[in-house]
Formats: structure tokens, C-alpha cells, sequence
């Protein structure tokens, strides 16, 4: 599948679909997942994925907090390109015109993998007052040679058009998807999450999205920010992450000033997938820790 993703036929059993609704903003047609009432958590889902991604957690949270998922630009039926490009700026400030354009203003960001770094970014840009939850966060380069080698490779692919239909065809093969996740994640899910990365790992636009997202961040300079960052942030790793090194999440809480570090077992890096209740109650705790007030309580 080369074109983009059709929500009446790729999304026919998307989770959660009768809260999905599509907002234009500028040159993004995003496709994004709201609600619940309180207090407004936003969900940001990392390389690769989309709202699926929350699709047992949003409703937990529902019933205490407003839920905001959006897909990513260049990912899963979100449309059209930031102003910045898929840089981490351009996408921080692509949805801040998202959460202009809902009229919502979140008390709570959570990320997961890349998703944490735009929330941090999204965090410093508010000047540090939204707190943030990172789960198996992608936030430093790593380390060595290879701190220059990935971003320049994922840079070379991703100018080659081939390589995400490549990629996509790859992915088709019956079991492949579930292999692959295996492998680069660490994590077992169940068949609808299988099914959702199907869908969005076989579609060679949705690849070239994720590919694109890689190649344009610069991790090292983004990292060099984190000291100044002064938002609170809680940043968790579990043991059984395959994609990030948990010295990672370790390192980066302690550049940031009012950052902490819980390092769970045996887990994957869809850690939240695999057990969404126990990453729920992790953000009620931090919520609550941090003067944050779900509906019941309020």
C-alpha cells in the first residue's frame, strides 16, 4: 500500500473510533481521539505507531481526566506535513496549533519512546509548568560512532523512496509484523494492537513518516536543552526494553532539574500496551503527587 491510509477502510475497526474526529490546522489535517471530562492529559505516541498505541488506556483514563491522542504528523491518518518539517520544533509547535484549534490546554503531557521527547519539548515551550510522563523514553543519542551513524543513516533511507515501500512489502509477509515487533521491542501485545501495526507498518506512506520523523531530529542538541528544562518529569523504563537502553532514561532524569526515574521489570518497550492499567495508575500518582486533580476529586 503506497497511498495514505483510508479512515473509511483502513480505520473501519479502529480502536476507539467514535471518539476520533479530524482537525485541520495550516497544512495538517490530524486525526486525533478526545475524551473524558477534567482535566486534560495529552497522549503522544512514539515512531511507528498512532492512536492505537492508547487504545486500553485512554478509556481508563477517561473516567478521571479529558483524553487528547492525536496521530503524529506522517503518521497513521493524520494528513499533510508541519511548517517546521517533521523536525522535533515542528512537530512541538504543530500541535500546540492542534490544542489551540480543540480549545484545550493540557494539565499533563505523557509520551511514550519519541513521544516523551515532544512532550518534554512542549513542556519547555510552556515554560516548564506541564508535567510530564515519559515511558521507555527515547530522549539521547546513542552512544559513540553510532551517535552520528543512525541519524545519517536513517537520513540516507529516508531520502530513498524505495526503501519504505521495501520496508511495508517486508511487513506483509503473514507473521512478520508480530516477528518484528518482537524483535525491536521486547514486548508481546495482544491481536488488536497486532492488527493495528498491521495496518500501519504495511503502508509504505506511514513508514516514510516514521523514517522521516528519525532522520530530522537532532538528539544531542536536544539533549544539550534538557538542563534547562524545568518542568517536573517522571520517566519510566522497564527492564525488558529491546529499542532503548534503560542507562538512557537514567542519564536524561538526571539532566533534567526536576527529574525522577522509576526503572520497572521485565516489560517491553510497549510496555504500556502490554499492561495499560499499571501505566494508568503511574500517572494518576504523578498527577495527584503534582497538584493535579481528576474529576472525582475536584
Amino acid at each position: 500500500m503506497s497511498g495514505s491510509l483510508r479512515w473509511e477502510s483502513d480505520g473501519r475497526d479502529w480502536p476507539l473510533r467514535e471518539h476520533s474526529r479530524f482537525v485541520p490546522t495550516g497544512s495538517l489535517r490530524w486525526h486525533a481521539q478526545v475524551m473524558g471530562h477534567g482535566p486534560a492529559i495529552l497522549l503522544l505516541h512514539g515512531t511507528g505507531a498512532a492512536t492505537h498505541s492508547w487504545r486500553d488506556m485512554a478509556p481508563l483514563l477517561a473516567s478521571d481526566y479529558t483524553v487528547i491522542a492525536p496521530d503524529l504528523p506522517g503518521h497513521g491518518f493524520t494528513q499533510g506535513r508541519p511548517r517546521g518539517g517533521l523536525t522535533l520544533d515542528g512537530i512541538s509547535s504543530a500541535l500546540e496549533d492542534l490544542l489551540s484549534a480543540l480549545d484545550i490546554k493540557p494539565a499533563m503531557v505523557v509520551g511514550h519512546s519519541a513521544g516523551a521527547a515532544i512532550g518534554l519539548q512542549l513542556a519547555k515551550r510552556a515554560q516548564g509548568d506541564i508535567p510530564v510522563v515519559g515511558f521507555n523514553p527515547a530522549l539521547l543519542p546513542f552512544p559513540g560512532p553510532a551517535a552520528n551513524l543512525f541519524p545519517a543513516l536513517a537520513k540516507m533511507l529516508f531520502v530513498n523512496p524505495l526503501v519504505p515501500r521495501f520496508f511495508a512489502r517486508m511487513l506483509r509477509v503473514p507473521g512478520e509484523t508480530e516477528r518484528f515487533l518482537k524483535r525491536a521491542t521486547g514486548s508481546t501485545i495482544d491481536a488488536r494492537g497486532l492488527a493495528c501495526y498491521e495496518t500501519l507498518l504495511t503502508n509504505s506512506r506511514h513508514c516514510a513518516g516514521a523514517l522521516g520523523m528519525m532522520a530530522n531530529w537532532d538528539l544531542q542538541a536536544f539533549a544539550d536543552t534538557l538542563p534547562a528544562n524545568d518542568c517536573p518529569a517522571l520517566l519510566v523504563h522497564w527492564s525488558g526494553d529491546s529499542a532503548v537502553p534503560g542507562w538512557s532514561a537514567k542519564e536524561a532524569a538526571g539532566l533534567l532539574p526536576r527529574g525522577e526515574v522509576c526503572v520497572l521489570p521485565r516489560l517491553g518497550h510497549l510496555a504500556h500496551e502490554e499492561e495499560p492499567g499499571a501505566a494508568c495508575e503511574i500517572i494518576r500518582q504523578f498527577a495527584a503527587d503534582h497538584g493535579i486533580q481528576s474529576r472525582k476529586e475536584a
